[in-house]
């Protein structure tokens, strides 16, 4: 058996005082130290992903996968010396994708790991459970491993279809099975910025789903403190999620 420590926050690219949150999101990073973290929204040539995994003493590889253009999209971190292998994408439409790879773990087991953002508009549900159908389809013909997980920002509330399509498949958010709830509030943290994203009603939009053998045994909001000198300056418009697992059990 493995313990893994996983972790995924959206990081709201560099709108919204990206240079002050910079200065929550290193320390926040530097302490949690994952061995596999998914971003949302980077700008590549911002490096921003790459900035981030330096944060702290471990040394990260970057795997990138785009949406929409080809300088944007999710990142996988994966914490050295694991490595990542057989690294896939999927274009899950309105320009929106998932990308996945194959971590071997330091006593032999393996987890097959997935990055994603779903569609965003809070109407648009039937589209959100098309991209999760396609996901977890693709995910089905990914090569075997013990474990599945995938991570990210859905933009679905547990009572939307997307959510339904991911337990359907065989997933289990590991928040629910850490605390038997989800978090009450993924989105919006109290970020305050002039151009601050207010389409929609806070909710838990955010999850690390997990499948195979691999057993929860915490899962925690992350990524939720403000600057102790202003309170409406957050890492994210978003918290993020870290879960410690057992890969194997």
């Amino acid at each position: 058996m493995d313990a893994l420590h996983v972790a995924t926050l959206n990081i709201r690219n560099s709108a919204d005082r990206w240079a002050e949150r910079l200065g929550l999101l290193l320390p926040d990073m530097a302490a949690l130290q994952p061995d596999l973290m998914g971003l949302q929204e980077c700008v590549y040539p911002m490096q921003q992903d790459r900035v981030i995994a330096a944060a702290g003493e471990a040394h990260y590889g970057v795997h990138r996968g785009w949406a929409g253009r080809p300088e944007y999209g999710n990142s996988l971190l994966v914490r050295q010396p694991l490595s990542a292998r057989d690294v896939a994408r999927i274009d899950l439409g309105r320009n929106r994708a998932a990308h996945r790879a194959v971590v071997g773990l330091r006593a032999g087991t393996t987890v097959l790991i997935a990055v994603t953002h779903l569609h965003h508009v809070p109407a648009d549900e039937d589209t959100r459970l098309q991209q999760a159908g396609a996901l977890v389809d693709w995910l089905a013909a990914a090569p075997a491993t013990d474990a599945r997980i995938v991570m990210g920002d859905f933009n679905a509330e547990p009572v939307e279809p997307a959510y339904l399509r991911m337990t359907e498949a065989g997933y289990a958010s590991a928040h629910q099975l850490a605390n038997g709830r989800e978090p009450s509030v993924t989105w919006p943290s109290a970020l305050q910025a002039a151009m601050i994203d207010t389409d929609g009603t806070p909710g838990c939009l955010d999850y690390i789903w997990v499948s195979g053998a691999v057993r929860v045994e915490s899962c925690r909001v992350v990524f939720d403190r403000p600057h102790p000198d202003d309170p409406g300056l957050y890492p994210s418009d978003h918290f993020g999620l870290s879960a410690h697992l057992v890969v194997g059990a």
